[in-house]
């Protein structure tokens, strides 16, 4: 399929299903990703209608890029919660409770496989296990931040939980790159240390400068312009070239000299916001530019989610383990560690909840994992099963979350009527 017609189908189906969900009162991330399965290659497309649906996966994989630029977006949105006036207040909770709840969650997954394991030792071994606990870290980022968009949510948990979320990444990289380490060295038979430590820590480490680096250089460069169009250009731009940047992979001696594109570009976001002196205004700007490529994101999601598994009863099993003891995971992570920190009720009680979406951030671990070989397929399935799960109700929960801690208002009756009023005026005219 032609990509403009592919990228023209993908935001229409995303935009007419908003309106489907709109009676049910469900995020619109959720609409997005069910347009996604409608016109993936499980669907609609398995009518071979080219046009109407993705007829393969190929089809589908060929849009990768967008998935690339808008995670690289996404993160540098969340980079702009980093702000030094608000690390002041929230820094030492989010720093803790990020780490909680991302470790708490993959003990509670890697103890009930290894449970599983031991009764049933054909069905998944101790290095699947293993992997696939350390993927429990991951929370989506992208889902969580739309939520909060479209609902313009504001208090006391949306202040907590966008920087553990941006955390989440670092942690989850590093406990899943030592975890794959070791699941590797399990299925080979040789320990490596570099692959297991140095390799991970290096790759925060360059991720973390080089988002660095290209934040002092927009910085300096929005200073040429004195157009805010321009300097929204310039910003996009330097977003575009960060994301390509990251995307540099190759070994140097014994190491291998790789980034992180969502840390990279996180660390561009923070850098930005605390340097100068108009990213507020640029970012609420670059927010409204990015909001088809976000909604294009989520429709590729959904149409890249594999149904085929739900044919295979053990991987449902083991894909509703994962899920429970995650999810389990994630919330009293979140709960005793917020609590533990002196964070209101509120807040320690619905944050969990908020941290359970899980998408972009563990296909790509899903991509790592297959370097073990036949072994990953059932990783891959288990996640991807996991994925479409939380996708589709985690941002509900999410949403559910916020209103229950009062970070939601109710929509005034001149805001809902709005449409309806610039429609009347117009006529009158």
């Amino acid at each position: 399929m032609n990509i403009l017609l592919s990228l023209s189908v993908a935001i229409l189906a995303g935009l007419l299903m908003t309106r489907v969900f709109k009676p049910l009162r469900l995020p619109s991330v959720t609409a997005y990703l069910v347009a996604g399965i409608l016109v993936g290659p499980y669907c609609i497309g398995k009518l071979g209608l080219d046009g109407l649906g993705f007829v393969t996966m190929d089809a589908v994989n060929k849009l990768s890029i967008v998935s690339d630029v808008a995670l690289g977006f996404i993160a540098f949105s969340i980079g702009n919660e980093f702000r030094l006036s608000s690390l002041k207040k929230t820094g030492r909770q989010a720093t803790i409770v990020g780490i909680a709840q991302a470790l708490v969650a993959t003990v509670l997954v890697d103890a009930a496989l290894l449970v599983f394991h031991l009764c049933f030792p054909e069905i998944v071994s101790v290095d699947q296990a293993i992997v696939l606990g350390a993927i429990a870290t991951a929370t989506a980022p992208a889902a969580t931040l739309m939520v909060v968009r479209q609902y313009k949510a504001k208090g006391e948990l949306v202040d907590l939980l966008l920087p553990i979320v941006a955390l989440d990444d670092a942690v989850g990289l590093i406990v899943f790159s030592v975890s794959f380490g070791i699941a590797d060295a399990m299925h080979s038979g040789a320990v490596d240390m570099i692959s297991i430590l140095v390799n991970p820590l290096l790759e925060i480490v360059l991720s973390l400068g080089l988002g660095a680096v290209m934040g002092f250089v927009l910085t300096k460069l929005e200073t040429l312009f004195n157009s805010t169009t321009n300097r929204l250009n310039m910003t996009i731009a330097v977003v575009f070239l960060t994301c390509a940047l990251t995307g540099l992979s190759f070994p140097l001696g014994p190491v291998t000299i790789s980034f992180s594109s969502l840390l990279t570009c996180m660390m561009l976001g923070t850098v930005f916001c605390n340097i100068c002196p108009l990213s507020e205004d640029l970012m609420e700007k670059a927010d409204r530019w990015t909001s088809p490529l976000f909604a294009l994101f989520f429709v590729i999601s959904g149409a890249q989610l594999e149904l085929g598994f739900f044919r295979d009863g053990m991987v449902v099993l083991l894909g509703v383990i994962y899920i429970v003891f995650r999810s389990l995971g994630k919330y009293s992570g979140a709960f005793y560690s917020a609590k533990l920190t002196g964070c209101p009720k509120k807040v320690y009680h619905h944050l969990g909840s908020a941290l359970l979406p899980q998408a972009g951030v563990a296909l790509g671990m899903c991509v790592t994992a297959r370097k073990l070989g036949e072994s990953s397929n059932l990783i891959c399935n288990i996640t991807l099963f996991a994925i479409l799960v939380y996708e589709l109700f985690g941002p509900v929960i999410t949403k559910q979350a916020l209103i229950y801690a009062g970070d939601i208002q109710p929509m005034s009756d001149e805001v809902k009527n709005r449409r309806q009023t610039k429609l009347a005026n117009a006529q009158n005219k």
